[in-house]
């Protein structure tokens, strides 16, 4: 306990877990702290990763050298490409996940780092000398030194659990609050506030009948995660299942109101906006006779099922009456009730885009202390934190993700510059370049520039630029080939798109929304023997980045003019002691944003709320002279 630490992580969630294995892939001594070594990883909400915009996320962590792709690959139950019959810029991947062995897996591969240790304790202080964080303390005594700290508490920081008119104390169900660290770092200057959650209850499997219910398999051709390692046998998908609410469960839901903690006024943060209760659902959209439910199964070890889209903190009667209204619930067994959870965090304008503080340097943030919502979120800002923490240490450059570049530097710039009043959680339509953020080229993004701070593996760099150059191959074939109408005319009459007279470019007829790439180099021999010629571990993958290249080719182009032409504002970098109120020029408004947020770029105070067009050509007048 006298030794020192280059990295202390605070709470062994997926932001903990993240930000502890990156930081020691990195090189770094690092002591990851949590209150429960039995619940690293837990899946507190649905035990599921990725989905919309989230499966672009973990796609991002991976291609960096992140853990959670290859552990969600290594525990996966189900997968399926949502958003697959839009174009490439909305597929979404995500993964049913086993909610025991998950958890097991991120323990084993955390164990296994040499300099990764882990302790067993609460956190209630951080030690600050002239203005630094030097370590924590904890509720055994004890003092633990480093160069910096990362605090990753999730909803556990004063945490306040409800059932019905029932509350109390806790971080999740059945676990203890972390009482203490909010009021000490809200000692040191930092500004908190509150936000709720919730879950909905668990349900015995054998006490459903499923054949009242519609069955969802999973995808005919399973994908996967990770860009480095690759499935050792076919994946045993596990099917889901549909439900719905009705008129009569809705009124038996109502009953409840008079009880309900939300609508009493006993919570006070508020909920997420995109994830709300189903007594939030039933009062905001009134006009709705019913609402869908997904029936997902927690785990090959257990016989529960997560009711997605039923989260509720009604009293449990209640809970039970309604739910045994729904078809194929009629005697439903409850294991684990439905509730809320209201807890504090920090309004994340108080943070750089590094995620370090503003008040405390070499103290980090990330995940729902950040007032963000979902694993996949709180993994990446883990993530980006060690990173930085990392870099600061060594004294190196921060790595800074732009909007251009990944969905982890939208949700970051989002929440550094916009701030949250509820919970945050990420969509596609957050961000401006969908089609350069696409769910498949998060490598060609990111390994690099990964690999070059020391995270990604030499062999990751090695696998992208032999993907790189595969597709380049298949691309040049399509562009510089023909198709000749005696092979494409009959699979273009099934596909109903118009026959060729002559000879046609591969490039042009792939063009056509109604044909894909499997379809030309089903019926074309040259293209199925120079597809045939790349190694079957990457032919998929090959085939995916190769048709989207060249069917939005343009409009991949359109979109990284676009960033080109807003980077010339990325390049303005504001000094950090630049004075806005001397600015007259600029609105009270703005002087006011921009003094509180300080951002770094021109860039990232075009993005304020209240700070105008008008205030930002001010500050390019200014800066620029």
């Amino acid at each position: 306990m006298s030794e020192r630490y280059d990295i202390i992580v605070v709470g062994a969630g997926h932001a903990g877990c993240e930000a502890a294995y990156s930081a020691s892939k990195m090189g770094c001594r690092v002591l990851l702290i949590t209150q429960n070594l039995t619940t690293i990883a837990a899946l507190s909400c649905n035990p599921a990763m990725g989905g919309v915009a989230k499966g672009q996320i973990v796609r991002e962590i991976d291609a960096m050298g992140g853990y959670s792709g290859i552990n969600t690959d290594n525990n996966t139950l189900q997968f399926r490409m949502l958003n697959s019959s839009k174009g490439p810029a909305m597929w979404s991947p995500r993964a049913q996940v086993d909610n025991v062995s998950f958890p097991i897996g991120w323990r084993r591969a955390l164990e296994q780092i040499p300099q990764l240790f882990l302790w067993q304790d609460e956190v209630v202080d951080v030690v600050i000398s002239k203005g630094n964080a030097t370590g924590v303390r904890t509720k055994l005594g004890l003092s633990f030194n480093a160069k910096a700290v990362i605090l990753t508490n999730g909803t556990f920081l004063s945490g306040r659990i409800h059932v019905g008119t029932v509350n109390y104390e806790g971080g999740r169900l059945g676990e203890e609050a972390s009482n203490g660290l909010s009021a000490n770092l809200h000692k040191l200057g930092f500004e908190v506030a509150k936000l709720k959650t919730g879950t909905p209850m668990r349900v015995v499997g054998k006490s459903i009948d499923f054949s009242a219910l519609t069955e969802q398999k999973g995808d005919a051709k399973p994908g996967q995660f990770s860009y480095l390692t690759k499935r050792k046998k076919p994946l045993q998908q596990h099917s889901c299942f549909l439900a719905y609410t009705d008129e009569t469960v809705h009124d038996i839901l109502r009953t409840g109101f008079k009880d309900s903690p939300m609508f009493q006024g006993r919570i006070q943060g508020r909920g997420p906006r995109y994830c709300p209760s189903i007594e939030d659902k039933i009062e905001r959209f009134s006009d709705k006779d019913h609402h869908q439910l997904f029936v997902e199964p927690e785990s090959l070890w257990t016989d529960l099922y997560y009711i997605n889209g039923f989260s509720s903190s009604l009293p449990l009667d209640v809970q039970y009456k309604a739910l045994r209204k729904i078809k194929g619930f009629e005697k439903a067994v409850i294991q684990r009730p439905g509730y809320a959870i209201e807890y504090d965090y920090f309004p994340p304008t108080q943070l750089y885009p590094t995620l370090e503080t503003k008040q405390i340097e070499h103290l980090y943030f990330a995940g729902q202390i950040n007032g963000t919502t979902g694993y996949e979120e709180a993994a990446c800002q883990g993530m980006m934190a060690a990173i930085n923490a990392v870099l600061k240490i060594r004294e190196q450059e921060p790595l800074v993700l732009k909007r251009s570049e990944a969905y982890i530097g939208v949700l970051i710039d989002d929440l550094v510059t916009k701030g949250v009043d509820e919970p945050y959680r990420m969509f596609t339509s957050r961000a401006e370049y969908r089609i350069l953020l696409r769910q498949d080229n998060a490598d060609e993004r990111l390994t690099e520039k990964s690999y070059s701070i020391g995270l990604a593996e030499k062999e990751r760099l090695n696998l992208i630029k032999r993907k790189q150059k595969a597709c380049n191959t298949i691309v040049d074939f399509l562009k510089t080939n023909n198709a000749q109408p005696e092979e494409v005319n009959e699979r273009f009459s099934l596909l109903e798109t118009p026959q060729i007279p002559h000879p046609e470019k591969l490039s042009r007829l792939l063009l056509r929304p109604q044909v894909r790439l499997e379809d030309l180099e089903t019926n074309v021999v040259s293209l199925a023997e120079r597809i045939g010629k790349i190694p079957s571990s990457l032919r998929e993958d090959i085939r995916v980045l190769a048709e989207t290249q060249v069917k939005y080719e343009s409009y991949i182009a359109k979109e990284q003019e676009t960033v080109e032409r807003i980077n010339k504002y990325e390049s303005l970098v504001i000094k950090d002691d630049f004075d806005f109120q001397k600015l007259q020029s600029l609105s009270f408004e703005a002087r006011e944003k921009l003094t509180k947020i300080r951002p770094k770029t021109i860039a990232q105070a075009s993005r304020i709320s209240g700070v105008s067009p008008a205030d930002i050509a001010v500050l390019v007048l200014y800066i620029s002279r």
